[in-house]
């Protein structure tokens, strides 16, 4: 069976599945240089002359040849197109649609259907404002402007109280805290967490914008014990109970903040996240692997974060996106993937303001350690972009 993994970027889920001797080809909108070293890989923007959209990924499938197809990010964000993929080109067998269905899509990225949910379980979450309204003007709370189609933090901002939302916009209450993931796979009923991570958010490191994601560090910090236990409790509650009122399968993302011992969720990711190669990386899980298990044959592993040393590892891992400073472009680069970055541009390419350059990774013995060795990697990558 081949596979077409496709998304916005499929460079991790893609190792995975080289991992696992699964027969697969990529699309994707960047087509890094090390990725298309070693898989097949179509890219919107080299072979394409496309700019990013998931209806893109789409119309540009249609000359591949393949029986199944994975997605990452957007496209959870856009069930209409994950639904025209299931559906095939409109000869002979349609493809199988390796992740959740468009129903689930669709329930579970709305918004009010799931924060309702939340709501009724017990499960405190931030008070969301949705589209067409206002919050009461007496409210103590700081609101934040989010996409209705989130994701990786892009245009998210404190709001202006004197100005709209906008179209498209939805209000959330802001709550102090670390920002966290949890990664875990599902079989429509039940799910196992795999991981729970730290996320890197905004750091000017990274040249990352105020909200916009830039990395993550495994496994998550918390004080002691007790509270590593009460944290992957409630986690592990919100997962199983998000699985079954959704019918969540194979590996999905939960994103959440955590304040003073509390789990906040924000939103889950239907689908691979990011976070997931050092899951990979800390625990020796073939992720995609375990995805496609539990999608075809609802299977789940025999896997105890806890017994796997998950909240008191000896190790750290880390990564992190270096982002575009400013315009320019990329120095040679031909070297890059054997000193351990991914997502690599291609030597000379232009490099955009604001936009993702590559992914550097880090395995230290302590938590801080490992973000100096993110930070160490990408200010000497800097050096060289910007000499």
């Amino acid at each position: 069976m081949r596979i077409l993994i496709t998304g916005v970027s499929t460079r991790a889920i893609a190792e995975s599945a080289r991992a696992s001797g699964y027969d697969f080809i990529t699309l994707d909108y960047f087509g890094d240089y090390d990725q298309k070293s070693w898989c097949q890989n179509y890219s919107l923007k080299r072979d394409f002359e496309l700019p990013f959209s998931s209806a893109a990924l789409y119309t540009a499938s249609q000359g591949l040849a393949f029986e199944a197809v994975a997605y990452t990010s957007n496209l959870e964000n856009h069930p209409e197109v994950v639904a025209r993929f299931a559906a095939g080109p409109g000869e002979g067998k349609r493809p199988r649609l390796l992740g959740n269905s468009v129903a689930v899509l669709a329930r579970v990225r709305h918004w009010p259907t799931f924060f309702g949910f939340l709501r009724r379980q017990g499960i405190p979450v931030p008070e969301t404002i949705y589209e067409g309204q206002c919050p009461p003007r007496d409210a103590p709370r700081r609101w934040l402007r989010k996409p209705v189609r989130s994701g990786g933090g892009h245009s998210i901002s404190f709001w202006p109280e004197d100005q709209p939302p906008g179209k498209g916009f939805i209000l959330q209450e802001y709550v102090r805290g670390t920002a966290c993931s949890a990664s875990f796979v599902a079989d429509g009923r039940e799910c196992v967490v795999l991981g729970l991570t730290e996320q890197l958010i905004g750091l000017p490191e990274f040249a990352s914008g105020r909200f916009r994601y830039c990395g993550n560090i495994l496994p998550l910090i918390v004080e002691d014990e007790a509270g590593q236990t009460t944290l992957l409790a409630q986690v592990r509650q919100i997962a199983g109970s998000l699985t079954r009122e959704f019918g969540l399968v194979g590996v999905n993302g939960l994103d959440f903040v955590l304040n003073d011992g509390q789990v906040y969720p924000l939103e889950v990711n239907p689908r691979y996240s990011a976070s997931m190669e050092l899951v990979e990386r800390a625990y020796g899980l073939s992720i995609f692997d375990l995805h496609v298990r539990a999608v075809i044959q609802g299977e789940l592993p025999d896997f105890d974060l806890a017994l796997a040393g998950g909240l008191a590892s000896a190790r750290f891992h880390g990564k992190a996106i270096l982002y575009a400073e400013r315009d320019g472009r990329a120095p040679d680069t031909r070297d890059w993937p054997e000193r351990g970055v991914r997502d690599v541009p291609f030597p000379g390419e232009s490099l955009t303001q604001g936009g993702p350059i590559c992914t550097v990774l880090a395995c230290e013995p302590t938590r801080d350690a490992c973000f100096a060795s993110l930070v160490a990697h990408a200010k000497a990558l800097q050096g060289e972009i910007y000499a």
